[in-house]
């Protein structure tokens, strides 16, 4: 499985009492390549699980790693900040749009409901893996 991951994949991963960790933990056992990120996801998921050695040792492990350069698409990230400015995306969510856009056949993994509505290339749906609905 290729993906580009999301924070809340992360964090699920990684706590055991979030109502995401078993499809985390499944997603994590189907990974075939690592995956995909940014540095703002790694950032937002080193806070929300109050340990930045547990979200790095992901990728010292080799199940993410870090495939953005900001820099590089300042350009595109400032278009989708004012695309979608009515939704206040964050930094991170700006950043994976993206990723979508240059690794086309990633599939961003997420419990994030705003990528239903992002939009990678104007107009193309975002394919994602999300958790099943209950």
């Amino acid at each position: 499985m290729k993906g580009i991951a999301d924070t809340g994949l992360i964090v699920a991963f990684r706590n055991r009492t979030d109502e995401h960790h078993a499809w985390a933990l499944d997603i994590a056992r189907r990974v075939t390549d690592p995956l995909l990120t940014c540095e703002s996801v790694l950032s937002e998921s080193a806070f929300q699980i109050g340990s930045s050695k547990a979200v790095l040792d992901l990728v010292n492990d080799g199940l993410v790693q870090l495939a953005f350069d900001l820099n590089a698409s300042l350009e595109q990230i400032q278009v989708l900040a004012t695309r979608y400015a009515d939704r206040h995306p964050d930094l991170a969510d700006l950043c994976l749009i993206r990723m979508s856009e240059l690794y086309p056949r990633h599939q961003v993994i997420t419990v994030d409901e705003d990528f239903r509505v992002y939009r990678r290339n104007k107009r193309e749906a975002i394919p994602l893996l999300t958790p099943p609905k209950k």
